[in-house]
């Protein structure tokens, strides 16, 4: 692209997707253009001023999604463009290994880097537990506890807030999301709240995904807490995180082998010697089986759509063609 295109349409930047438009941030600009489906937070536009909603969105490194919460079977984009997910959890009731390892194989499907955060550790006696399970989880991935407030998160999430990083916190309501977004920028701008103290549960502060441009150069992205978190296009991410027991699964008599009851099962004989831990086995047939679904429904939907516009089009075409017999 020439300097002189360049200079017609500037690279702009998505920061916050609202109802109404998409609010986009370059050199010198700071607007909010039309919305559209396609683009998300993290995405990067080349803004055309007098057309803005026939802006270019550029290809992108990486995409986060989900399938949306409800029946819908739509697939609901999260973020783009993110290099590191630091994927956050507490030391207390909201530990949960299932979700962490949805959460990891969403950043490896996309190519991101995870990096698993526990925070509130200046609240239990010792984290030794949480930081073993959370260690089990995958060799690929790093684990970090530290306090959220102060300058622990600018000194140990150092080495990946990096000038021209973008990360972002995920997580469930009230991990400290925000407060670690605070600590990196070093301010208070982003309000935060307290959990409930009779089940450690967070309050939903932050409502919307919003990058946050920080001293040094790194780019962060807070996230609301997500409380259904459905995979859907994610196998490879998923054998990624499981990547023993996938491995395992290829020494199996039968390709199509479900790893219940079938005959010369690896999986079922591992079981049976302890060489395998069974609950994360169940684990990662569940997240399979609905990873299979939810990728097959919105295949299916897909193929629904591209055949109901064909329909639509031909309709058309028949109603513009002249009747020759009038």
């Amino acid at each position: 692209m020439s300097v002189e295109e360049l200079a017609e349409t500037p690279p702009v930047r998505v920061v916050e997707v609202h109802r109404s438009g998409l609010h986009v941030i370059g050199d010198n600009i700071d607007e909010t253009v039309p919305p559209r489906s396609d683009a998300t937070v993290g995405d990067w536009l080349l803004l055309d001023h007098d057309h803005p909603q026939s802006s270019r969105l550029l290809d992108r490194t990486s995409i986060v999604k989900r399938r949306a919460a409800g029946t819908g079977h739509q697939i609901q984009l999260i973020a783009a463009n993110i290099d590191t997910a630091f994927i956050v959890s507490s030391c207390n009731q909201d530990f949960n290994i299932a979700r962490l390892e949805r959460y990891i194989a969403m950043a490896f499907e996309a190519e991101i880097t995870p990096v698993i955060v526990l925070t509130k550790a200046d609240l239990v006696t010792a984290t030794d537990d949480y930081v073993e399970k959370a260690r089990a989880i995958s060799d690929l991935v790093s684990v970090v506890t530290l306090d959220a407030r102060g300058e622990e998160p600018r000194t140990l999430l150092a080495g990946w807030c990096k000038p021209g990083q973008t990360v972002a916190f995920l997580g469930s309501s009230g991990v400290g999301k925000s407060t670690l977004t605070n600590a990196l920028a070093g301010t208070h701008a982003i309000e935060t709240q307290t959990i409930r103290e009779d089940d450690a549960k967070g309050r939903h502060t932050t409502t919307r995904r919003q990058l946050h441009f920080v001293p040094g150069g790194c780019v962060v992205l807070d996230t609301p807490g997500m409380r259904e978190l459905q995979l859907t296009d994610a196998a490879s991410g998923i054998g990624d995180v499981f990547a023993d027991l996938q491995d395992l699964a290829t020494q199996c008599r039968f390709k199509d082998c479900r790893h219940e009851a079938e005959p010369g099962c690896a999986v079922q004989k591992a079981l049976e010697t302890h060489d395998i831990d069974a609950a994360r086995v169940n684990r990662w047939r569940k997240l399979m089986a609905e990873e299979a679904f939810n990728s097959a429904t919105l295949a299916e939907r897909r193929s629904k759509d591209k055949a109901f516009g064909k329909m639509i089009r031909r309709t058309k075409k028949q109603k513009l063609k002249p009747n020759w017999d009038d």
